[in-house]
C-alpha cells in the first residue's frame, strides 16, 4: 500500500517529482520548497534559503516597528545620506581587513569575498543618494525652508505685537528678544 500520501497534518513536502512523475514526499529543507535530494543542500539553495529566511525576520521586525511618517522629505533623505556614508565607510573598515579579496571554496572554484560585495554595494549606494541629494539641490531648498519659517515666526511676532498695542522702542526690543530667541533655537 505504500506509505500516506501527505495532509494537511503532516506539514510542507517537497515540490519537486520523483523519476516516476509522483509528488516527493520527503520534507524540504528549512526555509526551502524542495529536499536535499532534489537540489535543497546545494550551496546556492542553502545561500537564497538563508537570504529568505533573513526577509522574513526582518519584515517581522518592520512590522512590529512603530513607524512615524516622513514630516520633512529632505530632512530624511539627508539623514538617510549620513547613515550611507557611515555603512560605506563601515564596510571599508572590513575590506581593510582581509588579506585577500578571493578564496578558494569548497568545490575548489575561486570566490569574491563577502566583504567586496558589502562594499561595492555600499559605495553603489552612497553615490546613488549622494546624486539624488545633490540633483535635488537639498541644501538650497532646506535654507528657502528655513527663511520661510522665519518670515513666518517674525510675521507672528510683529502681528503679535501690534495687536497688543507695542510700538515704537518697545517693538523693536520685542522684535530684537524674538530674534537672539530664534538664533539660540537655531543653533
Amino acid at each position: 500500500m505504500g506509505p500516506p500520501r501527505p495532509g494537511p497534518s503532516m506539514g510542507p513536502r517537497c515540490s519537486a517529482r520523483r523519476s516516476n512523475g509522483e509528488p516527493c514526499r520527503n520534507r524540504p529543507m528549512r526555509g526551502q520548497a524542495v529536499c536535499r535530494k532534489h537540489g535543497g543542500a546545494s550551496p546556492q539553495a542553502r545561500a537564497a534559503a538563508e537570504r529568505r529566511q533573513l526577509e522574513v525576520e526582518a519584515r517581522a521586525l518592520l512590522a512590529d516597528l512603530d513607524v512615524d511618517p516622513v514630516g520633512d522629505p529632505l530632512a530624511a533623505l539627508l539623514r538617510l545620506g549620513g547613515q550611507v556614508i557611515r555603512w560605506q565607510e563601515a564596510t571599508a573598515r572590513l575590506l581593510n581587513e582581509v588579506e585577500s579579496v578571493r578564496y578558494r571554496g569548497a568545490n575548489g572554484t575561486e570566490q569574491l569575498r563577502a566583504e567586496v560585495v558589502l562594499f561595492e554595494r555600499a559605495t553603489d549606494r552612497a553615490c546613488q543618494v549622494l546624486a539624488t541629494i545633490a540633483r535635488l539641490n537639498i541644501d538650497e531648498r532646506l535654507a528657502a525652508v528655513s527663511e520661510r519659517q522665519a518670515e513666518a515666526v517674525i510675521g507672528a511676532v510683529e502681528a503679535a505685537l501690534a495687536a497688543a498695542g507695542v510700538s515704537g522702542d518697545l517693538a523693536a526690543e520685542g522684535r530684537r528678544a524674538a530674534a537672539r530667541h530664534l538664533r539660540l533655537v537655531e543653533a
